[in-house]
């Protein structure tokens, strides 16, 4: 059965653009590397879909695609789907196949593909916090403004 949440993640995924990598999808932009890592918890049947945000130049880092990248790192920002999402996410809830994948094809149409639209540019990446979509620790804050402004001037 848990097939069916990777096999639907999988098509949603490449469907708005991620490319396949280590078992997990990316997508790239110049200034943003997103990674979606599809993982099962340990304590349930319940799956996340974790969300890893990379800046590129942040912090003098020049990230590119490798398996540390995808599979191991948290990114600069990281965060989950939403809760609204969990039902389909968990196979311990009741439903058919065809009801789950209908709700990750919906978490990709209705929150997935704009999220990640925005998240690939680091003006998007502030949208994103002023709607309260992510947080972003101080210290990433403080870099990704750096790198807005020397962009700005240069």
């Amino acid at each position: 059965m848990s097939n069916i949440i990777k096999n639907a993640i999988n098509a949603s995924a490449t469907n708005i653009g991620f490319k396949k990598a280590f078992g997990h999808w990316y997508k790239e932009s110049e200034e943003v590397i997103v990674v979606l890592n599809l993982q099962k918890s340990g304590y349930s049947s319940l799956y996340y879909l974790n969300i890893k945000i990379y800046i590129i130049g942040i912090f003098n880092f020049s990230y590119e695609i490798s398996k540390r990248l995808i599979i191991n790192d948290t990114g600069d920002i990281f965060r989950r789907e939403p809760v609204e999402y969990k039902s389909i996410m968990n196979l311990d809830n009741e439903m058919d196949d065809f009801e789950r994948v209908a709700g990750i094809e919906r978490m990709f149409k209705d929150f997935m593909a704009p999220f990640v639209d925005k998240a690939l540019t680091l003006r998007g990446i502030l949208v994103l916090v002023d709607e309260n979509k992510i947080f972003l620790l101080p210290a990433v804050k403080i870099e990704l403004e750096k790198l807005l402004e020397n962009r700005r001037t240069s």
